[in-house]
């Protein structure tokens, strides 16, 4: 699968698990860079427990479902955004301020934007979760 394919597969897959209220999804295949991802949904409780499968080829991702996410999705193209400039994604890609979070690649690795505006650093928009 291409690399441009990994983030959108894994914000459906979520997305499918959760509107039909399983417990937990398998991603196929698996990245480092989802691996950050899923590891920022988590910091903000949108996501349990993940691990990565070894299976010999690319590899999985086993995901924790908790219930908590309504909508979730990668951004395309990856916007750059600059210190100052969430706010206007905010009320493009979220449903209200303070309600959800905008997944961002930073030069301090990938984040919540709450995150990098507290950090006052910009980056890329890679997808959303709320």
């Amino acid at each position: 699968m291409p690399a441009k394919q990994i983030l959108p597969n894994l914000f459906s897959s979520i997305y499918n698990n959760e509107i039909r209220h399983k417990k937990e999804c398998l991603v196929i295949p698996a990245s480092k860079l989802a691996s950050e991802v899923l590891r920022t949904m988590q910091k903000h409780k949108y996501i349990g427990e993940f691990e990565f499968i070894d299976d010999g080829l690319l590899g999985k991702l086993r995901i924790q479902l908790l219930g908590r996410i309504n909508r979730c999705g990668v951004i395309s193209p990856r916007f750059s955004v600059n210190k100052d400039g969430y706010s206007r994604w905010e009320r493009q890609y979220l449903p209200a301020v303070g309600v959800g979070i905008l997944i961002v690649s930073t030069p301090q690795g990938v984040m919540s934007h709450v995150e990098a505006q507290s950090e006052n650093i910009g980056g890329r928009l890679l997808g959303y979760v709320y």
